[in-house]
């Protein structure tokens, strides 16, 4: 047995070209040692241990537990599961004894990883550095994408990025040096590319402090956007907790083809489920069309089921995520996922809260917007309905690129388009601007000639960045309060969103949709039937764009831009000036003093007043970042009072030791003037499931009492009362 552990892990340390699948493995064993069947195989399972990543060759895939969990949540619940139930209960911390009901309870769960891009990395760094660990208990990694402004092109834009955030940058580099944390260097590309070409995988449950995480979902992981202060309990080796979410299927049927990209496919999903239709559910895509869709295309529908409000979306492991994965070095994952297949897809039979169905074969070209991803329009009618609503038909930039839409493929597809329009003498009429997703794509990109074909229509590439994506645009061609139409192949395109300017109209599209009507200028082009006129002066019609799903070659990997933590970082110090007017070390919030909030005032302003914010439906939509629930606790606030909460924001306020609530009845609402005090009763008895009393005082004199609903569980009622879910950290640990 010796003999064969040692052959076994010498077969399993070869390079992954080489590498035969485990199937293929046992049957020589077998066939060399005359041994039964069953009994190599389940020491070769034993035996088995697949990195995660390159990058952390000691931790290991663990099927087995996974495997182990969802046999004991199947034997408990005695039905059919789906793919997002069997990877989240394949995760929980205690699989025996949780509840589970979906839409009600709790789940406490084990994620496999954390990343963070470096806007929201700072704050759960500075969080993490406070609960006074020594090192993070789960891989995790910073990603350095999101302070890097576009302004010239892509080396300009990164020098200028480096120069005014080295501060910044030091302080992470150092930070995850110390705490045990892979840092992407600025310039590695986009957080959620990154992801997809090195860490995820079938069946990983990933978090990450960033609300278009569900990426991942496009290679068959359950990938969950979040604030920092649950990535430190993940990091910090805690159960992380999540409300167990319902489950959206969405049936495909039919073949994608000609120009009906993956992003029609969430276009229409948008239109159907709204901003809001996704909240508190999981999108799990399945059905026979699952297999048109490449990987990177599946991902593009994950990545933007963030603006229906899903906690995430996921997609079947099938051929084409073994085929990403094997092109992106990572075959012996790809094997191992063959063999543990059957909890990688749904169980036939298993039962979704809603379905919907989709035949690809009839979905047509779609672009959405303006000022909210949701208002769903196919290309053909755009320019109709822009005519009769008064929005700029004159398309000032196209954009392609960002986290949704910068895969070799996209780039592909765009130049295909763009190669026609040369062909006939023609540019971009429009601005023309391509973000890469990654390095690692911007090289192969540059190598393979999709970035000159680009340049050469007009387009200027820009850094591997989320760059105008995120507003980090210095956008020279219109003043502020200026109408104009822009179309991006982004995810979002909230009110100034992408340049601060409440009056851009922006479209949300596919990238080959985005190049053509930048190369027409108009939003009054269908690509579909509409001729253009080339430099001859003969009319001409662009073909659908075809282009291959991966290079022919292997990726080109471009620069090294990557630091592994020191094995030893014991002399390592983290990098903070006293005198920083970026970053603080943090200190504590104050504790619940054990009393009603009384007359509270209903302000956003300083001077030490203890204060509430009432707002409407979907608050603190749109961002992962705690910094939205710091800055109103460190300036006194101490309760949200509104319709209803975006998820992730919801959390983030809770986490940080403010109260969360929502009118029990939403025409209450109107009760509350900006002049009135309120008085927020029941603490001392706050308990799950119990609503809180507010007393609203008007100037007048008179009183009116209304209920507040929470969704606070036990646990988050100590954070609350302790201050901070890091004040209880630190109290569980002195215990």
């Amino acid at each position: 047995m010796r003999l064969l552990a040692r052959h076994f892990h010498a077969t399993s340390s070869l390079s992954v070209h080489k590498m035969a699948p485990y199937s293929l493995l046992v049957t020589r064993l077998q066939k060399a040692l005359g041994v039964r069947q069953y009994h190599v195989a389940s020491v070769l399972c034993q035996r088995a241990k697949v990195a995660m990543s390159h990058f952390e060759p000691n931790e290991y895939i663990r099927y087995d537990l996974l495997e182990k969990n969802i046999n004991i949540v199947r034997k408990r619940l005695n039905r059919p599961l789906t793919l997002s139930e069997k990877i989240v209960y394949g995760h929980l911390d205690d699989p025996t004894n949780q509840e589970i009901e979906r839409g009600k309870t709790y789940l406490r769960l084990r994620p496999d990883r954390v990343a963070m891009q470096d806007a929201t990395a700072q704050m759960a760094m500075l969080q993490f550095i406070s609960s006074g660990l020594p090192k993070v208990a789960v891989p995790s990694t910073i990603h350095c994408d999101h302070l890097i402004e576009a302004q010239l092109g892509g080396e300009k834009d990164l020098r200028r990025a480096k120069d005014i955030n080295q501060e910044v940058y030091n302080f992470l580099a150092t930070a995850g040096a110390k705490y045990g944390v892979g840092f992407w260097r600025p310039g590695s590309g986009i957080i959620h590319q990154i992801i997809l070409e090195n860490y995820a995988y079938p069946g990983v449950l990933l978090i990450g402090t960033d609300s278009h995480t569900p990426n991942g979902g496009g290679l068959g992981g359950i990938c969950i956007g979040v604030g920092g202060a649950d990535a430190v309990d993940v990091m910090a080796g805690i159960p992380w907790e999540l409300k167990c979410p319902k489950v959206i299927g969405v049936k495909l049927t039919g073949s994608l083809s000609g120009w009906t990209s993956p992003k029609d496919v969430i276009l229409k999903v948008a239109g159907i489920l709204t901003v809001k239709g996704g909240t508190g559910a999981i999108v799990e895509y399945h059905g026979p069309g699952v297999d048109s869709i490449s990987c990177t295309g599946m991902a593009t529908i994950c990545n933007m089921g963030a603006e229906i409000g899903a906690t995430t979306s996921v997609f079947p492991y099938n051929h084409r995520m073994k085929k990403y994965l094997d092109k992106t070095g990572r075959a012996d994952i790809a094997h191992l996922a063959d063999e543990f297949k059957d909890h990688l897809v749904p169980d036939p039979g298993c039962h979704y809260d809603q379905l919907i169905e989709i035949n690809l074969s009839e979905l047509k070209p779609h672009i959405n917007g303006p000022f909210t991803p949701d208002l769903a329009h196919p290309v053909a009618e755009v320019g109709t309905v822009a005519e009769k609503e008064g929005w700029p038909l004159d398309i000032r930039v196209g954009l392609i690129g960002s986290c949704t839409n910068s895969s070799y493929e996209d780039m592909g597809r765009s130049a295909a388009v763009a190669k026609q329009a040369l062909a006939h003498g023609l540019k971009c009429k429009s601005q023309f601007t391509i973000t890469p997703g990654s390095e690692q794509i911007r090289a192969t990109i540059e190598r393979d000639g999709y970035a000159q074909i680009l340049r050469d229509v007009g387009g200027i590439v820009l850094a591997n960045a989320c760059g105008p994506c995120i507003g980090q645009w210095d956008r020279k061609d219109i003043k502020k309060g200026e109408k104009n139409t822009i179309v991006t192949s982004y995810n979002r395109n909230f009110t100034g969103r992408n340049d601060a300017n409440p009056e851009t109209h922006a479209f949300v599209t596919s990238p080959e949709i985005v190049t053509a009507l930048a190369i027409a200028g108009t939003l009054k082009f269908n690509p579909e039937t509409d001729f253009l006129t080339g430099k001859d002066g003969k009319k001409f019609k662009l073909e659908a764009p075809d282009a291959d799903e991966l290079p022919r070659a292997e990726f080109d990997p471009g620069q090294d831009t990557y630091q592994h933590p020191p094995k030893d970082s014991s002399g390592q110090r983290v990098d903070v000036s006293p005198t920083s007017q970026r970053l603080q070390l943090l200190e504590p919030f104050d504790k619940w003093d054990g009393k009603d909030l009384e007359d509270l005032q209903i302000l956003i302003k300083k001077h030490g007043i203890r204060w509430v914010v009432v707002g409407d439906e979907n608050y603190g939509e749109g961002s992962s970042r705690e910094h939205a629930a710091l800055e109103p606790r460190h300036l006194g606030g101490r309760a949200i009072i509104t319709k209803s909460f975006a998820r992730i924001h919801e959390t983030n306020l809770k986490k940080q030791g403010l109260l969360p609530l929502t009118f029990a009845d939403p025409a209450d609402y109107n009760k509350i003037h900006p002049v009135d005090k309120l008085t927020i009763q029941g603490l001392k008895d706050f308990a799950p499931g119990k609503p809180l009393k507010c007393v609203i005082k008007h100037p007048n004199g008179t009183q009116e009492t209304i209920l507040l609903n929470h969704t606070f569980n036990e646990t988050q009622i100590e954070w609350f009362r302790a201050g901070s879910a890091l004040n209880r950290m630190k109290e569980l640990q002195h215990q």
